[in-house]
């Protein structure tokens, strides 16, 4: 069995399988409801995730411009 490395982090906890049986429109349909999940997050916590995303990603570095790049 392959490990998968999630975007969470975890690497523990509960399994979480999903029925191979599923018909296509089962599996639209949990889609559109983590869509539908994301969307509602999102509109919550917009400022506070921009915020964070931000800072996550941003590199910090204090460079010194003495001669322009041009």
């Amino acid at each position: 069995m392959k490990h998968s490395h999630p975007p969470s982090g975890l690497h523990d906890g509960l399994d979480l399988l999903i029925d191979s049986r599923w018909s296509p429109d089962q599996a639209l349909a949990v889609i559109e409801l983590l869509d539908d999940l994301r969307d509602r997050i999102w509109a919550h916590y917009e400022l506070a995730l921009q915020a964070k995303f931000r800072e996550d990603r941003v590199t910090r570095r204090d460079v010194r411009v003495s001669d322009p790049p041009f």
